[in-house]
């Protein structure tokens, strides 16, 4: 058959009504950009779909999003064989491996019959944006838009409360290396209302108090309060003021902040840890007294706040504007020297609680014997009792002397002799 130009026109025609059309449709693209922005575009498409996707954020603004960190937590219980790509660390003082979702791994959950799709996104911008954080991270949970109230009704509310039943209570210490200022461990303090060396009666009102606070949130709301406690600890050394804390932190399962002011540069970097703490948390700031480059109102001036922090940025805190940033949180000064402090800490409204710790007297050390030899009574615990009202022995000196031989008949004997040798050297 011979070859016929004119045989290639249909095709030629052909070819050029599809390249014609290409253009065209490049060029309707670009029209439509011109007169549609991208966001707007993108927003009118996602109508058109059937599913819909909700961003958790890992910070709003200087805030961290409880909602991220639940999320996270349970997701890392979810990861299964069929993950690709897993984070895995040892926290200090922790027995167990961390392990939790990659970025860009996407992870599917099943709800209620329902499924949905989580994927955790990061992305790294300058130390200049975003409150100087160099990576923002943010979930995307995707499903079907049918289902969205659930989602917003159930399914993230039960994200939330499951984070708060498995849990550990953690303890938060000033890094300024960290994402908002703080690093955490987890708490492993054994402190318990149980086994603290405590009038029996105080003891049962401080837990009164913080029953009655965690369930008056309406409360608080209605007389128009930010939702904080403040318990001022005051007492000589070793009267178990830490050990309180350590034990209000695993009655509530709070976590801990333990705040040093000597740490902290300036009053802006205060703000954005205290900012930084997270509801359902204690905020301590021990021997408040003692800590040095905080300034008292006297001394507050301009240029002093160019390197130190004032007293009056914390006091705006516990009661000022920046008192709202947060709901149920406690915040406990401890201090050796009540006398000390500057009236302003002590102001009704302020703290709320004067707990005073005093030295070992006879229930403490009831408790304490119980605790560490596992009896109830014994022959030397009359005079126990009457040395202890003449001398001043801390419960930690008490519990010094106990733990130095489970046998009572040792032990007891051991507490009496170093009682009366602090009972002649009070005569001197």
């Amino acid at each position: 058959m011979a070859f016929s130009y004119e045989s290639l026109l249909p095709a030629q025609r052909i070819l050029t009504a599809a390249a014609s059309a290409g253009a065209f449709a490049i060029l309707l693209k670009s029209i439509v950009s011109d007169l549609i922005p991208y966001k707007y575009l993108s927003s009118s498409l996602a109508k058109l779909s059937r599913q819909l996707t909700v961003v958790v954020d890992e910070f709003d603004g200087l805030t961290s999003n409880q909602m991220f960190h639940a999320a996270t937590i349970y997701l890392a219980a979810r990861i299964s064989g069929a993950t690709k790509r897993i984070k895995v660390n040892k926290p200090p003082k922790q027995q167990h491996l961390a392990v939790t979702v990659d970025k860009n791994q996407e992870m599917v959950d099943v709800h209620g019959g329902i499924h949905f799709k989580w994927t955790l996104h990061s992305v790294e911008q300058s130390a200049k944006n975003e409150s100087s954080r160099s990576e923002v991270r943010y979930l995307e949970l995707s499903f079907n838009r049918k289902h969205r109230d659930y989602v917003l009704q159930v399914y993230l509310p039960y994200i939330l409360e499951m984070k708060e039943e498995t849990r550990s209570v953690r303890l938060h210490t000033v890094d300024y290396n960290g994402t908002d200022y703080w690093s955490s461990v987890v708490l492993n303090h054994p402190a318990r209302f149980e086994t603290m060396a405590m009038d029996p009666e105080t003891k049962k009102g401080v837990m009164e108090d913080l029953d009655r606070f965690v369930r008056r949130k309406d409360y608080y709301r209605r007389v128009g309060k930010a939702w904080k406690r403040g318990y001022l600890l005051y007492g000589p050394p070793g009267t178990g003021k830490s050990s309180l804390v350590a034990a209000m932190a695993n009655y509530l399962n709070f976590d801990i902040y333990d705040l040093d002011l000597r740490e902290v540069q300036c009053n802006s970097d205060l703000r954005r840890l205290l900012i930084g703490t997270s509801n359902r948390s204690i905020l301590v700031i021990e021997d408040i007294d003692c800590n040095l480059g905080l300034l008292n109102r006297e001394t507050d001036n301009a240029a002093a706040d160019q390197d130190k922090i004032t007293l009056s940025a914390l006091l705006n805190f516990i009661d000022g504007l920046w008192s709202s940033c947060g709901d149920e949180k406690i915040i406990v000064f401890t201090t050796n020297h009540k006398d000390r402090l500057d009236p302003a800490l002590l102001r009704p409204g302020r703290m709320d609680v004067h707990l005073e710790m005093p030295y070992c007297r006879f229930s403490g050390f009831k408790i304490l014997a119980s605790t560490y030899l596992r009896i109830t009574d014994h022959l030397l615990f009359p005079m126990i009792g009457e040395l202890l009202e003449k001398v001043e022995a801390t419960p930690a000196e008490v519990a010094g002397e106990l733990i130095k031989s489970e046998d009572a008949d040792i032990a007891l004997p051991t507490l009496v002799h170093f009682l009366k040798d602090k009972d002649i050297k009070r005569s001197f």
